[in-house]
Parts: structure tokens; sequence; C-alpha cells
């Protein structure tokens, strides 16, 4: 009976974005606060201030009935790169899609749908990194006989523009894709390019520095 009530109450949910639109609606004023919040917490996490990681016993109890993320953060798997800590947030603050290379699929998408229409983030931040061994790959036509062929194939469109560079060629193909998922999102109906349109959801770009530990906005909303 539990799991029956479950499965009717994430069926109603999907129903109201279906038939009555996104759940919550921001306005600029939500999505410069979205932003002023992980570029504060990068700057506590870059100057070694960080405030969201002590008691992790209270933050999980407080998040059992429920989250309410600010913002949904699109990157890559890379071990190196964990939003909730290079942004300083706690439980429940980043609803996170990560994928090697930061790429994007139906079901990538659908996620960021989920995070948005029905958790009520309103600005969608896609990260990429310095260094990132998905982007070298395709940027070097690297070819694999499994699986990881279908990440480097699907970055490999953002990149066609920085080959034969000589200078910074890996950080400007990364920028590259991150430019080309952002892209992708922004196009994507019926949901995201909707809100979009309306104003209701911010989708932005950004660099993470691995040594630095510094997130570059790569542009504003």
């Amino acid at each position: 009976m539990k799991r029956f009530f479950t499965k009717l109450t994430f069926t109603l949910s999907l129903a109201s974005i279906v038939s009555f639109g996104p759940i919550f609606a921001a306005d600029s004023t939500s999505l410069k606060n979205a932003l002023n919040k992980l570029v504060e917490g990068n700057q506590r996490y870059v100057n070694s201030m960080t405030v969201c990681h002590e008691d992790w016993s209270a933050k999980r109890l407080a998040q059992t009935q429920g989250q309410t993320p600010f913002a949904v953060i699109v990157t890559c798997s890379d071990s190196r790169v964990p939003p909730e800590i290079i942004f300083d947030q706690a439980l429940g603050d980043l609803f996170v899609i990560r994928v090697a290379g930061n790429v994007v699929d139906d079901f990538a998408i659908g996620s960021i749908e989920y995070g948005v229409t029905v958790l009520g983030a309103d600005l969608v931040l896609v990260l990429g990194h310095s260094n990132c061994g998905a982007v070298d790959g395709a940027l070097k036509g690297l070819k694999f006989d499994n699986h990881i062929q279908e990440v480097l194939n699907a970055i490999q469109p953002a990149i066609e523009g920085v080959k034969g560079t000589s200078e910074n060629a890996l950080e400007k193909a990364i920028k590259a894709n991150v430019r080309h998922v952002e892209g992708k999102l922004k196009s994507s109906k019926p949901v995201l390019a909707k809100l979009l349109e309306q104003g209701k959801l911010s989708i932005l770009g950004s660099y993470y520095d691995l040594s630095s530990g510094k997130v570059e906005f790569l542009d504003k909303p």
C-alpha cells in the first residue's frame, strides 16, 4: 500500500508538470540570489573558509521529508569536481547531474526538468573543468571500442572550432563543450526552452580550475 501511494504521488507530480506547468515560479531576484549563493560559496571554498560541512547529522535529518535545491548543477563525473564542496553547499542545496564530459542526453535532461519543475530550482549551471579527460580525448580524436566512445562522440561537435589551435587548446575546447551543452539545454523543448523564454529559469555556463579551486562564470543571467 505504501508503494502504491508513493507511485501515485510521483504520478500526480508529473501530471502537474504536463497539465499545469511548473510548480514553482521564479523571478529575477531569486535567480540572482541562486547565482550569488554559488559565487559566495565558491569563494569560501577557495579561501578554505567553508561553513556547510560540519554537522552532517542535523543536516541529514532536516532533509528526510523532502528537498528544495536552489540550483541544478550539470557537471563531469570527475572525482575532483564535487559540486557540493566547491560551492560550499549543504545537503539538499544542489540537484546534481554528473556524466563524464558533462554531456547530456534525454535521461539527463529529464532529470534537469524534474529538478526545475518539481523541486523548484530556478538556476541550471553547466560546469566544465580544467584538464577534463573526456574533452581531451575528443580533442585528440581518440577511439575506443566501448561505450567511452559514445561520450567522445557527444563532445566532438563542440570542439570542431578549436581544432588546430595551439595555445590553450584544451581549455578552449572545454569551454566550447560547456557552451554546446548550455545551448542544447536552452533549446530543449517543451520544458526548459519555455521556462527560459518566460524568464522563469536561468541556464549558465562555468569553468572550474582544478589548481586554484576558482569557478569562472562564462556568462551572467
